[in-house]
């Protein structure tokens, strides 16, 4: 489809909406074909993750500092939340956005999911403790998911429902798409796996020098450390 120059900027991926997102020395960066909007916090240290799965409400998770911060659509703060001053049970390793103004938490002092109401800043732990180490973590709406280091991919609803939904092979990056499908990259090659159907096959892909990749809708971005590249790109 096209290819963009990144000039050594850390890709993150793109929302529906048609704009990149990126982090460049600890700043947090905004793009679209007209404008560039920038959030940083020295203050808080290393950004961990981003999650823009509500463009509109974007979260940053620095976990140096237990610290939340909520962006609108132009990266202005809207909240700013230390766990520890919440709660100091609460040591978050993992977190993301849940539906009903609630953000995914996993807690690393007790082993469990959480589901924190960042509107009345209370907490309610849903499911049983995990036993083994978490490897990746993903989010949605209405499901946590994550992977452990024996490749057991879990989920997990906002009631509290946890479903096993595949032993997966090894991996190098991995993007879980939703409940039935995940693409990971593994020796250059990006293979995609579909727990419904129980197969996997590589997606073909003339490009093989990239490092890693996201997908969403029908769009798979690929991209190294100086070029991202936009592949149209169907998932039976």
């Amino acid at each position: 489809m096209n290819t963009k120059e990144l000039e050594n900027k850390t890709y993150i991926g793109f929302d529906g909406l048609g704009s990149n997102y990126y982090i460049n020395n600890n700043v947090f960066s905004k793009q679209n074909e007209n404008q560039i909007w920038e959030y940083k916090n020295v203050a808080l240290g290393k950004i961990t993750s981003v999650d823009y799965v509500n463009p509109l409400k974007i979260v940053l998770f620095y976990e140096d500092f237990n610290s939340i911060i909520t962006l609108d659509n132009q990266l202005n703060e809207i909240q700013k939340l230390n766990l520890f001053d919440i709660d100091n049970t609460i040591l978050a390793s993992k977190i993301g956005m849940a539906s009903q103004n609630q953000l995914w938490i996993y807690n690393a002092l007790k082993q469990q999911i959480m589901l924190f109401d960042y509107l009345k800043n209370t907490s309610k732990i849903i499911g049983n403790p995990i036993q083994e180490n978490i490897k990746y973590t993903q989010s949605d709406f209405n499901n946590f998911y994550w992977i452990d280091e024996i490749n057991n991919w879990y989920s997990i609803d906002i009631f509290g429902k946890v479903r096993l939904l595949a032993n997966i092979p090894p991996f190098e990056k991995i993007q879980i798409i939703d409940n039935e499908k995940l693409l990971f990259l593994k020796d250059k090659s990006l293979y995609c796996l579909n727990n419904i159907s129980k197969t996997v096959y590589e997606v073909e892909i003339v490009e093989k020098s990239f490092q890693n990749f996201y997908y969403k809708d029908q769009i798979l971005a690929i991209f190294t450390n100086q070029q991202i590249k936009f592949l149209k790109l169907k998932l039976p």
